[in-house]
């Protein structure tokens, strides 16, 4: 076999281990018509993810089907178009919303949960239910106070801060659609946030990215969010200052399949 026939064979064995676009072939001086294809067809659909609406109702309905309550907002972006030449909007509620979600706090609780298109509608359709359903069950066994699961349209991460604030939340996570990328239109990304309240910060959120069936997988990411809600309600605390430890939580082989990993 020749040196040339190796290399073709190592460059084919890794582009089989990941979706990244190496190891193309060429043809001439350019791609192979089957190439240019492929990425024609991946930046439509991540055009599509971009540009298409939530289904609010079909979101709520799923997310009550499993046992959580449910309230809607919207940013002060007034469409898509606005949401995506504004991206100040897209983090303040709009006033209905705001008086809306005033009048239906309560008692404080310990965390809100907010499911918001963000970028890519289609993560929120395909990833949030699971995401969700994943966690339910170690937010019940911590017996944490939560507020109805709020569904936000034209929605920036920072929107999370201001419904926090309004539902007298102690933390907020804020499940959004990603902006997509030209193998992942589906990528879900979860921000939790201590002490939520307008003017925050990235830096003073931890983030877990792709969620998704092709990368990190809902009950993984579920037990990851558990472990950052529990650490952050008790050191009263997100952001840098908040490390991602779960891991060493999961000690074996056994662990690490029933997580997903």
């Amino acid at each position: 076999m020749s040196r040339d026939d190796e290399a073709a064979g190592a460059w084919r064995r890794l582009a089989a281990l990941t979706p990244a676009r190496i190891a193309l072939g060429r043809a001439g001086s350019g791609l192979p018509t089957r190439e240019v294809l492929r990425f024609s067809l991946a930046h439509a659909q991540a055009r599509d993810a971009v540009h298409a609406p939530l289904d609010v109702e079909a979101v709520r309905g799923a997310i009550a089907a499993i046992g959580f309550e449910t309230l809607v907002a919207a940013s002060a972006a007034p469409d898509r178009a606005t949401y995506l030449r504004r991206p100040d909007l897209g983090r303040r509620l709009d006033e209905a919303s705001a008086a809306a979600l005033a009048a239906a706090a309560s008692d404080p609780v310990d965390l809100a949960l907010v499911v918001a298109d963000g970028l890519s509608a289609r993560a929120v359709h395909e990833g949030a239910v699971p995401l969700l359903a994943a966690l339910q069950p170690a937010l019940a066994g911590a017996g944490l106070r939560l507020a109805p699961v709020v569904v936000a349209t034209q929605s920036r991460v920072a929107l999370g801060d201001a419904v926090g604030a309004l539902l007298k939340a102690r933390a907020v996570a804020v499940l959004i659609g990603e902006r997509p990328g030209l193998s992942s239109p589906d990528s879900l990304g979860v921000y939790l946030t201590f002490g939520p309240r307008p003017g925050r910060t990235d830096a003073e959120r931890n983030c877990l990215s792709n969620v998704r069936a092709a990368g990190l997988a809902p009950d993984l990411a579920a037990f990851k969010l558990s472990w950052l809600i529990e650490q952050a309600l008790t050191r009263e605390l997100t952001g840098v200052a908040l490390k991602d430890e779960s891991d060493q939580l999961i000690e074996g082989p056994a662990e690490r399949q029933s997580l997903g990993r």
